[in-house]
């Protein structure tokens, strides 16, 4: 073997790692990233899900696009559920041949709550912590559309989406996944909670930071009661910034552009700490631009989370080769995740083992279409 394969070889991403129960062959995780090609009336996954997850087998972990856990959680067009018999079936055809090729993969729950149009409910109004506009933009059927103001959740409605996250967990351990990843990052349901702009409730679910994250932990409650907390993530992104309502100080985004203000990240912290008391594999963290302010990668926002929360950590958001090999290298994070490089590489972790160039992704095909950008990308040839 030449000096510089072993050397490639010898990639702290490429070194086995242990995540409560899951057992991986290597550190690099496929991120999930919503695709789009669930085009049909029952949202259920198809030949080209199948074709596209075992495409990208290598990976030491896949985690799925976030999937809906029922009805009322969703908020963007043709993207698959896990709520039917018929998508439990489909998923479970996905999750065959993922492992008949040697792959370990984990679906992402998902729950837009007041980030959704009454376009993609019936006419109904979306729901979320409080009647407050999350002032985003949401894919419909007819285009993006801004969202509108929500009607605020009942009682009744967090106690039946909590049971929602549970059988969704259920459903996914039915069909044949190795374990779920709870998603709480960007505008979606959970961040929507967390957030005091938009969270203005008077009762148990609201008022004060231990109110406001009341939520996330009764869902953590109820799908490790459904399936081992060794076999369930959690994705949060404290950094995470967006129009007015998730929205740094201008004083830290003059020097850190999407960093989240001292107020937000001290809720997270409690949050963070408060998780060590609940069953999970892993905390996978989307961080902030990952460039410090001389350009080099900056791995602070991912060491803060790492003293705080006790388990195995993944990071992500603006990852190569050499950054991700020099976090793990530096004990700031277990494993990396990735998302637009796996898109245009199903053979990601080959490139990076003999460190050859990436083919770089179509936009244009990242949220939708059929095969072309999906299942077409190129392997490794011999003449690369």
């Amino acid at each position: 073997m030449s000096t510089s394969l072993s050397t490639a070889l010898g990639q702290p991403l490429l070194r086995s790692v242990t995540m409560g129960d899951l057992e991986l062959p290597n550190r690099m995780v496929m991120a999930p990233a919503t695709r789009a090609r669930a085009a049909n009336d029952q949202l259920v996954p198809t030949e080209l899900h199948a074709a596209y997850y075992s495409q990208r087998a290598s990976a030491g972990l896949i985690i799925t696009e976030g999937t809906w856990i029922s009805e009322n959680a969703i908020g963007f067009i043709n993207v698959p559920g896990i709520y039917s018999e018929d998508q439990v079936t489909e998923w479970s055809r996905v999750t065959d041949i993922v492992h008949a090729v040697g792959g370990r993969i984990l679906l992402q729950l998902w729950h837009t709550g007041s980030v959704s149009h009454p376009d993609l409910r019936q006419g109904q109004l979306p729901a979320g912590p409080s009647a407050v506009n999350p002032c985003e933009r949401v894919f419909t059927p007819a285009g993006f559309k801004e969202t509108v103001v929500p009607r605020e959740m009942t009682m009744a409605d967090i106690t039946h989406t909590i049971t929602d996250y549970r059988t969704a967990a259920e459903n996914a351990r039915r069909a044949g996944f190795d374990g779920v990843e709870i998603q709480a990052v960007g505008s979606s349901l959970i961040p929507q909670f967390l957030n005091p702009r938009l969270n203005r409730r008077n009762d148990g679910y609201g008022t004060d930071r231990a109110g406001r994250r009341r939520l996330v932990l009764e869902i953590i409650d109820a799908v490790t009661a459904a399936w081992p907390g060794g076999h369930v993530g959690l994705r949060l992104s404290p950094y995470w910034t967006v129009r007015d309502v998730f929205n740094a100080d201008d004083d830290m985004r003059s020097t850190y552009p999407y960093v989240a203000d001292d107020e937000v990240l001290s809720d997270y912290d409690e949050l963070v700490e408060e998780l060590n008391r609940h069953a999970l594999a892993y905390l996978h963290l989307r961080g902030p631009v990952l460039a410090g302010p001389d350009g080099t990668p900056d791995f602070s926002a991912f060491a803060r989370y790492r003293r705080l929360f006790d388990g195995a950590l993944i990071a992500n958001h603006g990852f190569d080769r050499q950054s991700g090999n020099s976090i793990i290298d530096e004990d700031a994070a277990d494993a990396v995740s990735f998302a637009r490089h796996f898109i245009a590489n199903p053979d990601l972790v080959t490139r990076f083992a003999m460190n050859r160039a990436m083919t770089t992704g179509d936009p244009q095909t990242y949220y939708g279409g059929e095969s072309r950008g999906y299942v077409d990308y190129p392997v490794l040839s011999w003449s690369e």
